[in-house]
C-alpha cells in the first residue's frame, strides 16, 4: 500500500470524498509516481512539485509500499529551487492549442492577442503531438487528454463560460501584462496589419465608412476588423480579466 495527498486545486480531479486528505492505494507493480498519482485522476501537466517522503521528486521516481506522496500546484512563491525539473520552461511568448470544447475561448484569446491555435477535427492523439511539437500549451476540458506522455504543458479549463474562461486563463498564466488586443484574427489566428479605408472599402458596411476608424485586416484570411462597438466590448471583457 502507498498513500497519495493533493494540495489546493488539485483537489478539483478528485470525488469530494477523497479531497483533502490522505488516500491509499495498494501497488499492483513497480510503477512511476507519475503513474501512481495519475491514478487517482490527477494530469501530470497540473502538477509542479512532488514529495515522496518529504523529499521532492521527478516524474519517473519509482513508488513503493509505504510511501507517502504529496502532489502540488503551481504556487507563487513557492521554493522550488533543490526540486527536480518537471518539465523545461515555457517557450516564449506563451503560445496555446486548444481542444474541440474551446473554440469560443480560442477566439476570445486571439482578440487578445495570444497564438492560440484551434482545429475542431484533430484527434487527441494530433492535439497532443502538435503542443509537443510547437512547444504550445494544451488547454482542454478533457483531462484524459492531459495525461497522454506528449503533453509537456497543459491546463485543464474549470470554466465552462468563454468569458469566464478566458479570465481563468489569464490568471493561471499571469497574462494581463501580455495584453496585444488587435493584432491577431479572431478567425483564423493570423497577425493583423492597420490598412487604409480605400484598401478595404468593399468589406467595410456604408454606414461605418463615415466615422473615423482604425482598420485592420488578417494577413491570412483577409478578414477586415474595425475599432467599432465589438473592440469595446473585448476591451471591457480584458479589464474585467485583470
Amino acid at each position: 500500500m502507498a498513500y497519495c495527498r493533493f494540495y489546493a486545486e488539485l483537489n478539483d480531479f478528485l470525488p469530494p470524498a477523497d479531497r483533502q486528505r490522505l488516500l491509499a492505494r495498494r501497488l499492483e507493480s513497480a510503477g512511476s509516481v507519475k503513474d501512481f498519482f495519475e491514478g487517482f485522476g490527477v494530469p501530470h501537466p497540473e502538477v509542479a512539485l512532488i514529495l515522496v517522503d518529504a523529499r521532492p521528486v521527478g516524474f519517473g521516481h519509482q513508488v513503493l509500499p509505504g510511501d507517502r506522496v504529496s502532489v502540488f500546484p503551481r504556487f507563487r512563491g513557492l521554493p522550488l529551487a533543490d526540486a527536480p525539473v518537471l518539465r523545461p520552461p515555457l517557450v516564449a511568448p506563451i503560445r496555446f492549442l486548444l481542444d474541440v470544447h474551446l473554440g469560443r475561448l480560442a477566439g476570445l484569446l486571439r482578440l487578445a492577442g495570444f497564438d492560440a491555435a484551434y482545429d475542431n477535427h484533430a484527434s487527441d492523439e494530433d492535439l497532443a503531438r502538435r503542443a509537443r511539437g510547437e512547444s504550445r500549451v494544451l488547454l482542454t476540458r478533457d483531462r484524459d487528454l492531459l495525461k497522454r506522455r506528449d503533453v509537456v504543458w497543459g491546463y485543464f479549463v474549470r470554466e465552462t463560460r468563454p468569458r469566464a474562461q478566458l479570465a481563468e486563463v489569464v490568471r493561471q498564466f499571469d497574462l494581463t501584462q501580455a495584453f496585444e488586443p488587435w493584432t491577431r484574427c479572431g478567425r483564423c489566428n493570423d497577425r493583423l496589419d492597420n490598412v487604409a479605408l480605400s484598401e478595404v472599402i468593399a468589406a467595410v458596411p456604408p454606414r461605418v465608412r463615415g466615422a473615423p476608424h482604425t482598420y485592420r485586416r488578417c494577413r491570412g484570411c483577409g478578414r477586415v476588423y474595425w475599432d467599432g462597438s465589438h473592440v469595446r466590448g473585448i476591451e471591457r471583457i480584458l479589464a474585467m480579466t485583470g
